[in-house]
């Protein structure tokens, strides 16, 4: 009898991702199907069954997510307050389920796009130096 091995978290997640890169017939984890993925959002808002959403935003978060991790080498993780996300140059951590909820509620103004093609500013900007002091 073969032992299959249990898939981890992690297995669960970039399987997800890959569902929605073949559903929505895109090449690759990267800029482009992520612009690609916020019209998909956009096409999805007022249409989506409310029963369908928290299915919906799971597996297009796994793609947003595993996209971060491609494009920016990021990597998929556990915030302080127990969230799953994806830290990035060991200063910031991206939910990207929220980034996908907060578009289908907000439309256009939370793109994920836009989000995505911010992080590089993101990435270069220093540190907040953090004083010592109470004012």
């Amino acid at each position: 009898m073969m032992n299959k091995a249990i898939p981890t978290p992690l297995d669960s997640i970039e399987a997800a991702a890959e569902q929605v890169r073949a559903q929505l017939n895109l090449k690759a984890f990267d800029a482009e199907a992520v612009a690609h993925l916020a019209n998909f959002i956009e096409a999805q808002r007022g249409v989506l069954p409310a029963a369908d959403r928290p299915g919906v935003v799971m597996a297009l978060g796994c793609f947003l997510g595993h996209c971060l991790v491609q494009v920016y080498r990021g990597e998929w993780g556990t915030g302080r307050d127990g969230t799953t996300g994806v830290g990035l140059g060991e200063r910031f951590f991206f939910n990207p389920f929220h980034l996908v909820d907060a578009q289908l509620n907000e439309g256009e103004s939370a793109s994920v796009a836009a989000f995505f093609a911010s992080v590089p500013a993101r990435l270069k900007t220093p540190p907040a130096v953090r004083k010592a002091w109470i004012s």
